[in-house]
């Protein structure tokens, strides 16, 4: 019996969909921009960025020629002669939204056809009954922020005014979104975590896709620091997912990372909290040597969109990929006979783009094993193609949407 493992590396989009222009995202590109800015000799937050982007494990496996699938190029310091070891290509969303349940979703064979709800892009954003419900509910003194903001630097503004008041800082993006942050202890971890769940129901009815704890500790605005406690509550999935699937199936479903609550808890049947990417990495080490056969491993790499895409920060996103990268050899020769890996991406956030938001682009599909032969897919026209590959491969019934690859 076959194992699977998905590892997504959240937001490395390859080039924009098809419809990226309706998103306003038309030219975006995650993965080319990166590597075009490396050749450049980028200098950002992080410093001065010099020299080809480095990525010759993926690259072995076909992800600069699915990115030339995807953009019709290939990126800056690639070569479009390799022969690549795996199976490669790209796949556009069909999903209404660019957003991080969208994309999980319909990766587990669930594309979304229904419009979330969404915040105005105005000061303040929430409706004054959703603010009065959750001040209530809460039992706060007031809420801090209400409005359209980057994570970090709402954080930074408000963070020594919540820590005297006492006022969660509530604020939103362009996803389909509430996020909550709050001091783990002059406020309370449990307690933020608390609020997050009675906003979660405050906000069923206006379809909003996700409400997010932000934890955060520092004594001051230049210290505060996010930490690995967030948490997300997402609603549920319209339909079952490939985790579903495999969870009927009596197999093992182990999700690491945030992914449990990406698909509200709806699937798995273990969940190993992570934090960090080589924690992360770590942690799906673990289930390579040690997961049943016909288990499905699931996991989401998140920093590569909450702490360099979001943050616009190119040297940063690089050096990731390429950390990254460095790991794939002690992951490949660990895999089974009958393993199956496959790379890919939720959407994209490319870091040289205007604004904080994630980007509407086409996401890498790369898939190895030892006994996976190379073949070139061309561009899928749903995510969905990746859980219906993984649900034939594990034998279990066929998902409703997706064609597999494999």
């Amino acid at each position: 019996m076959s194992r699977a493992f998905i590892l997504l590396l959240d937001s490395f989009g390859i080039g924009g969909a098809p419809d990226a222009k309706s998103f306003g995202d038309h030219g975006a590109d995650t993965l080319g921009h990166i590597a075009q800015e490396c050749v450049k000799g980028h200098a950002d937050i992080t410093g001065v960025r010099k020299g080809n982007l480095s990525l010759p494990n993926m690259e072995s496996l076909g992800l600069g020629l699915a990115a030339k699938t995807s953009t019709g190029t290939i990126p800056a310091g690639f070569s479009d002669t390799i022969q690549p070891t795996g199976i490669f290509g790209t796949a556009s969303e069909t999903s209404n939204g660019k957003d991080t349940p969208s994309g999980h979703w319909e990766i587990a064979g669930v594309p979304v056809d229904f419009d979330w709800g969404y915040f105005p892009h105005t000061i303040p954003c929430f409706q004054e009954a959703l603010v009065s419900s959750i001040i209530k509910q809460g039992q706060l003194p007031g809420i801090l922020g209400n409005c359209h903001a980057s994570g970090t630097e709402i954080i930074a503004q408000y963070g020594e005014e919540h820590m005297k008041t006492g006022m969660p800082i509530v604020y939103t993006s362009a996803d389909s979104v509430i996020q909550i942050a709050a001091h783990e202890e002059s406020f309370g971890l449990d307690r933020l975590l608390d609020l997050c769940i009675k906003v979660r129901g405050l906000v069923d009815d206006l379809n909003i896709g996700r409400v997010i704890a932000r934890p955060f500790i520092g004594t001051k605005a230049s210290e505060f620091k996010r930490t690995g406690n967030r948490r997300d509550y997402s609603v549920l999935p319209p339909a079952p997912t490939l985790l579903d699937g495999v969870k009927a199936a009596g197999r093992e479903m182990i999700a690491i990372g945030k992914i449990a609550d990406i698909y509200a808890h709806q699937g798995p049947t273990q969940v190993i909290k992570a934090s960090g990417h080589e924690e992360l990495f770590d942690k799906t080490m673990e289930q390579v040597h040690t997961a049943p056969e016909g288990s499905l491993i699931f996991t989401n790499f998140v920093d590569f969109d909450s702490l360099y895409g979001h943050r616009r920060d190119v040297s940063g996103y690089a050096s990731a990929l390429e950390n990254f990268d460095q790991k794939l050899p002690e992951l490949m020769a660990a895999l089974k006979p009958g393993d199956l890996v496959i790379l890919t991406a939720d959407h994209g956030c490319d870091p040289t783009w205007p604004g904080t938001d994630h980007t509407r682009e086409n996401v890498p599909v790369l898939a190895f094993g030892p006994e996976i032969s190379s073949k070139d897919i061309g561009l899928r026209n749903t995510f969905a193609d990746i859980g219906q590959s993984i649900a034939r491969h594990l034998n279990i019934p066929a998902l409703k949407a997706g064609t597999s690859f494999i």
